[in-house]
Parts: structure tokens; C-alpha cells; sequence
């Protein structure tokens, strides 16, 4: 079967959720090849994990320098490695600097690219939802190997262990003056709480939730849930939350388990970034609130007494074992 390459997210330690998501996508397509973009060292530190979710070949794309550099390195390494091993296709996860490496990437290789799928299948159709969610299409590429970017949540992570093969992958040396450079990091303060886009529960407050101060009944039910905290684009222009946790078309695309919306009121562009939710359920005191429509459960009523109420018999019934 050919290779399936698939640009491993990490964070020099751990491998990312959404990687070991791609790693179960591209088993339909062909067998897994990670590529691991890092300083030297890295791809040892992560290959039992890649290999334990079904990678058979690790390709160890690492430098010095690799950290340093904004999105070039890993279009480097994807495009030594396809030439190397003329791959069925590529997959990255579909965030902010996955999409921005996969369109660069299909540019170099001249190939096709499909953005922000939701499901694969074997021949390499994609299924995307488009438009803000009014459409759900089927894609395939015409022209070349397809550069296929996921959606994060779409695929089950499952583990298929193999003993994986490591190849070292040389990259080539970064020219400063025409790439961007990271001068410095600062870590974001996320608690104890799952990353919103790993998550398999996600509880969002909107409008509705009338100020930063009400943000504590979303927390507190997310806390109870063992989930992550999001927030609807009119809630953080508002200033209510952080920008960083904004659900939506110009947000973070999230796909959990579990998707709690309390106080929004469903705006096409929210419905974009969390409508591919497995079970969606929906708190709004207006009965004609869009979003009451697309929910599998929907509550009209005070979200400030009806989210209190579900944390109580939440942690109730955790209490209770």
C-alpha cells in the first residue's frame, strides 16, 4: 500500500490529539508516515506513541533551527518527504498554521488541495461542509497527490500499534530573510482544561451570558464536564473571554463529543466552527434562537439557572460514583 503522510502536531514532548486523528484517517487511504518537525532528538521522544496509532515510518525532519521558523520547515520536510516517497496523499490538521503549511505545500507540489475536511474515504473523496454550514459537499482532487486538511474531532483516535521504521530527513537551510521568525514564545494560560479543539466536551457562552463575570456558570459547568471553555464571536468582541477560545468561522473549527451552547443564539458564523458536533445541546431564552434548530437538545430558559442547576446534578452524580 503507498504511504500516507502525516504531519505530526507537537509539542517537543507529547503528540497532539488531532495527530494521532490523522493517523486513523490516512489507514483508509494507504499506510501512516508521520513526519516530525523538530530540533534533534524530537522524533525519538515521539515515535512510540506515533507507532502505537498505526505510523509504520517515522521521518525525522529536525535542525537546530527548526523551532525558529514559522511554517517553512515543515513545508520543507512534507516536500522532501513526498518526493522521497511519492505518498497517496498528505494530511494536516486543519488549525491556523496547518492550513497555512498545506497551501503552501499543494503550491510547491503544483497538486491539489482539499481544506477542512470532515470525513475521507478510501478513493480519497473528502466530505466538507461549506458555506457556513449550509452545504455539505463531496471533493476530490482532479490534478495530482491531494493535500487534504482535517478538521480537528472528526476522526476517533484509535490505536493500532506497529513497530514503526525511522528515516532521517534532511532539511534544507532556512533563508532568514525570506521567512518569518519566532523571537519569542509565551505560553497561554489554560488551567487544567483540555484544549478546545482536543477536547471531547466543550461548553461555549454567548451574548446571552451578559458580561465577563457570567463566564464563571459556563466554567463551571465545563469544569464538571471535564471539558474545555469556548466562547461565540459576540461574546469576545464584547470582551466577555479571550479571543483565543472563539468557536467559529474565524475562530477554532471544534467537532467533540459533547458541544453545550449557553446563551447563543446561533449565527451562521458560529454554527461553521462546532456544527459537526457529535450531540449538541442548546440553553437560550429565546424559543426562535437559530440554534434551537440545530441542537439535539434544546432548553428554552435562564441559562443562569438552568446551567447551575445541570453543574449541580453533574457533580451529584460524580459524587455519587
Amino acid at each position: 500500500m503507498p504511504d500516507v503522510l502525516v504531519l505530526v502536531d507537537h509539542d517537543g514532548e507529547h503528540v497532539h490529539k488531532t495527530t494521532y486523528e490523522l493517523l486513523t484517517a490516512a489507514r483508509r487511504l494507504g499506510e501512516p508516515a508521520a513526519v516530525v518537525v523538530g530540533t534533534p532528538g524530537t522524533a525519538a521522544r515521539l515515535e512510540a506513541s506515533l507507532a502505537r496509532h498505526g505510523a509504520r515510518s517515522v521521518h525525522a525532519a529536525e535542525s537546530a533551527e527548526a523551532d525558529e521558523f514559522l511554517g517553512t520547515p515543515a513545508v520543507d520536510a512534507l516536500e522532501r518527504a513526498a518526493a522521497e516517497a511519492s505518498p497517496a496523499a498528505v494530511l494536516v490538521s486543519a488549525t491556523t498554521d496547518g492550513r497555512e503549511v498545506a497551501g503552501r505545500l499543494a503550491a510547491r507540489l503544483d497538486t491539489g488541495l482539499l481544506i477542512d475536511a470532515v470525513d475521507v474515504d478510501s478513493s480519497g473523496v473528502v466530505t466538507q461542509v461549506v458555506f457556513g454550514g449550509s452545504y455539505t459537499v463531496r471533493s476530490q482532487v482532479t490534478h495530482g497527490m491531494p493535500v487534504i486538511t482535517l478538521r480537528p474531532g472528526s476522526f476517533e483516535a484509535e490505536e493500532c500499534p506497529v513497530r514503526a521504521q525511522v528515516k532521517e530527513l534532511a532539511l534544507p537551510p532556512t533563508a532568514p530573510m525570506s521567512c518569518a521568525r519566532v523571537t519569542a514564545r509565551r505560553g497561554a494560560i489554560a488551567g487544567d482544561r483540555p484544549e478546545l479543539t482536543e477536547a471531547a466536551v466543550v461548553v461555549s457562552g454567548g451574548r446571552g451570558v451578559a458580561g465577563a463575570e457570567g463566564f464563571s456558570v459556563v466554567e463551571d459547568l465545563a469544569d464538571a464536564l471535564g471539558g474545555a471553555v469556548g466562547a461565540s464571536r459576540a461574546a469576545v468582541d464584547a470582551g466577555y473571554y479571550p479571543h483565543q477560545y472563539q468557536v467559529g468561522q474565524t475562530g477554532k473549527s471544534v467537532s467533540p463529543q459533547l458541544y453545550i451552547a449557553l446563551g447563543i443564539s446561533g449565527a451562521i458564523q458560529h454554527l461553521a466552527g462546532m456544527q459537526t458536533s457529535r450531540t449538541i445541546v442548546a440553553v437560550n431564552k429565546d424559543p426562535e434562537a437559530p440554534i434551537l434548530d440545530l441542537a439535539d437538545y434544546g432548553v428554552v430558559g435562564d441559562l443562569f439557572t438552568v446551567a447551575p442547576e445541570l453543574t449541580r446534578q453533574v457533580a451529584a452524580r460524580r459524587a455519587a460514583g
